[in-house]
């Protein structure tokens, strides 16, 4: 799959704006059928950036939510002001 069928979209919730100021992580909708290496490639190559980690669940409306831990180097705060979160 490419990059931007497996990101579906970035969740805004306060606990994911949270997140971004003091985890340096972000949160994302992704693709049912996404593993977790198929998301931190998809992150680095859209975004540019090294992730760190990724941690997914699927919430009770059935869409699978990724938690997507960046590198020290690399700014949640920024990328969430390049992708209009912020």
């Amino acid at each position: 799959m490419e990059p931007r069928d497996l990101i579906i979209r970035p969740v805004s919730s306060e606990s994911a704006l949270e997140r971004v100021e003091k985890e340096n992580k972000l949160t994302f909708i992704v693709s049912i059928k996404a593993n977790k290496n198929d998301i931190k490639h998809a992150i680095e190559k859209l975004y540019a950036v090294k992730v760190k980690s990724v941690n997914t669940n699927i919430n009770t409306s059935g869409e699978k939510r990724a938690i997507v831990a960046l590198e020290k180097e690399f700014s949640a705060t920024e990328l969430a002001t390049k992708i209009g979160l912020l």
